[in-house]
């Protein structure tokens, strides 16, 4: 395999302080704050405010798409929550179930979904209609009970995985140091299985059986 040194760039997360510079073979490689892999936007400082946005996007992007359909007054709602459920909410989904989202974050992708829904059944905000209401007239559940599934699922799957597995390790690695002052982040396996109060060795459990 050759690497290309005009092409090669790198990237330092949660960078303390300004570190040196890294050569390849005498060239100054460089150093960039954020970077596309997998379709996915990783961030320097561990955010993840720029990948939601494009998911925000791209979601607009597929609804724009199939807006003939999903604005017709004469298809059904519940065919129009399946069209959305097929080709718009995979787009907003793509790469979320390994991004620990905010709370704020998550509001931004359930209001853009809604917004969507709401123009796909021709109503606004003025009907004083409740968001309840509107899924359930397309037969289309909460965004963030979907992304939470898809953690579930992608966890599962790693778990099934032989203990050699890169994925696997890492998802049990304990960094040394410590951490930054402030308040600290989400962490991803606390945001995947601890909210149902079990053990982690007993949800883990659960969730390859139910995930298998």
């Amino acid at each position: 395999m050759k690497v290309s040194r005009s092409k090669t760039e790198y990237m330092c997360v949660n960078e303390r302080e300004g570190s040196g510079t890294v050569r390849l073979q005498g060239e100054e490689v460089k150093k960039v704050q954020e970077f596309k892999y997998l379709g996915s936007t990783v961030q320097s400082n561990g955010e993840c405010g720029k990948e939601v946005k494009k998911r925000v996007q791209a979601g607009w992007n597929g609804w724009r798409k199939v807006s003939g359909v999903l604005c017709d007054r004469k298809i059904s709602a519940r065919i129009k929550g399946k069209v959305y459920r097929t080709v718009v909410r995979p787009a907003m989904l793509y790469g979320l179930e390994t991004v620990s989202l905010r709370k704020r974050q998550g509001s931004e992708l359930e209001v853009a979904e809604l917004k969507m829904l709401r123009f796909s059944l021709g109503v606004t905000r003025l009907d004083r209609i409740r968001n309840e209401y509107i899924r359930r007239t397309a037969h289309v559940g909460r965004l963030g009970d979907k992304v939470r599934e898809a953690r579930l699922r992608w966890f599962g799957h790693v778990q099934r995985r032989e203990s050699e597995y890169i994925g696997r390790r890492m998802l049990d690695m304990e960094l040394p140091g410590r951490r930054q002052r402030g308040r600290p982040k989400r962490r991803k396996m606390k945001e995947t299985i601890e909210p149902g109060g079990k053990p982690r060795a007993q949800t883990s459990s659960i969730i390859i059986k139910l995930t298998h």
